[in-house]
């Protein structure tokens, strides 16, 4: 079992690592592997909305025409079992690096998913990766709600089968990071929402 996980933050000692560290040991007791790539570290440019309609090869052969690291990242997520997405939550939303990520990311996926019948406000459980995301607030604690609320659609636009959502906050990370682990432990079971998406047409 492989668990990829995504870092939205630039500090490896801080606050957010330590619960991405609670996940990642969870898995390692239940016999799992796990792998954490800081976004920040990475070459990851900005979409660049190609055409004048603002798409590219993502809408027309599902690739992006950057040259960056973005490729080897997309890769490690589908060679994956589950996916984490751990990301510190600034202005009560993404930070700017998941943000730039996810961009880029779901353009490359939402074309096949319009194709199997997952466009807007179709988006079912079950029939993707799993993946759960993880939204740290530090300061006031505030925006942690609301950024789960932005990273859940995001992922669920990106085809990803969302089997969860944590907020957690400078005020109670210590309660939840055995949780956390409890939760690796569940994550590397590869647990699923629901059955695969079947569209309408096709039962």
């Amino acid at each position: 079992m492989q668990i990829l996980v995504l870092s939205g933050s630039r500090n490896r000692e801080g606050q957010t690592a330590r619960a991405i560290n609670a996940i990642c040991q969870g898995v390692s007791d239940a016999g799992g592997n796990s792998e954490c790539l800081f976004l920040t570290e990475l070459k990851l440019e900005r979409c660049r909305q190609c055409d004048p309609d603002g798409w590219g090869l993502c809408r027309k052969e599902g690739r992006c025409v950057i040259e960056d690291d973005f490729a080897s990242i997309v890769d490690k997520i589908e060679a994956a079992d589950v996916v984490v997405f751990a990301n510190p939550v600034y202005f009560g939303d993404l930070s700017e690096s998941m943000r730039g990520f996810l961009d880029r990311f779901r353009r490359i996926h939402f074309p096949k998913l319009i194709a199997a019948g997952r466009g807007p406000g179709a988006f079912p459980s079950g029939g993707g990766t799993p993946a759960i995301g993880l939204c740290y607030a530090g300061g006031s604690g505030n925006g942690t709600i609301s950024c789960c609320a932005s990273l859940e659609r995001v992922l669920q636009t990106c085809g990803f089968d969302v089997v969860d959502m944590i907020p957690a906050r400078r005020q109670n990370l210590e309660v939840k990071l055995p949780m956390l682990e409890l939760t690796g432990k569940w994550l590397a079971t590869r647990p699923t929402s629901g059955p695969p998406f079947v569209p309408p047409e096709k039962k």
